[in-house]
């Protein structure tokens, strides 16, 4: 029975494979979504001072800074394809779809939502630099556990999150992305001015 589960993880490590090297990376890891991507790294890096995010962005961002208690400010600055979490080198690249994209030495977090270019109905991916950090995120993103023996044969040293992607979106991924034509840049002018939000006005950062 475990040869099965071997053989479908595979396919989730031959998408991760492909998609690191669409964008010049060294590695990628899988997830479930690009903000769930975002929490990994932030988790991952478990920042102590105040990260600056754009006013316009996608509301899950702020949403993932109040969840991990980390403090933050917005900044009314514009942007294109991508942006920083200002304070760490996570990039939020959800709309980015560019070859050899990958920016180094970054944590940089792609969305295969079904409006991006890649898209999968739901999926996202974190592009890394080294062997350390594929390992680490890859563990936490898998409920702690490695992905080559049944759980309950593993002593489980890493706090992990069911934040996968499936063996079934990665195989519509590796299909995809034969035939992915990228969508015209998007960016800050695409998204709500998100201080304005009743949400963002009563909440204390």
């Amino acid at each position: 029975m475990f040869w099965i589960i071997i053989y479908t993880m595979k396919i989730v490590r031959e998408f991760e494979r492909q998609i690191a090297e669409f964008y010049h990376a060294p590695f990628a890891v899988a997830t479930d979504s690009c903000t769930h991507a975002v929490e990994l790294c932030l988790r991952y890096q478990a920042p102590k001072s105040t990260i600056t995010i754009p006013a316009r962005t996608y509301v899950s961002i702020p949403f993932t800074l109040i969840k991990l208690n980390i403090p933050y400010v917005f900044f009314d600055t514009a942007w294109k394809d991508y942006y920083f979490l200002e304070g760490t080198n996570i990039v939020d690249a959800a709309v980015y779809f560019k070859k050899s994209g990958y920016i180094k030495n970054t944590l940089m977090c792609l969305s295969f939502q079904y409006r991006k270019t890649l898209s999968l109905g739901r999926g996202g991916a974190i592009l890394c630099s080294s062997q350390e950090e594929y390992d680490t995120l890859k563990r936490m993103c898998y409920d702690g556990r490695s992905d080559d023996a049944p759980w309950r044969e593993q002593n489980i040293k890493t706090v992990g999150y069911h934040y996968y992607m499936t063996p079934e979106t990665a195989q519509l991924g590796i299909e995809r992305l034969k035939t992915a034509v990228p969508k015209p840049s998007q960016g800050s002018e695409d998204y709500p001015y998100l201080p304005t939000m009743a949400v963002f006005q009563s909440n204390d950062t």
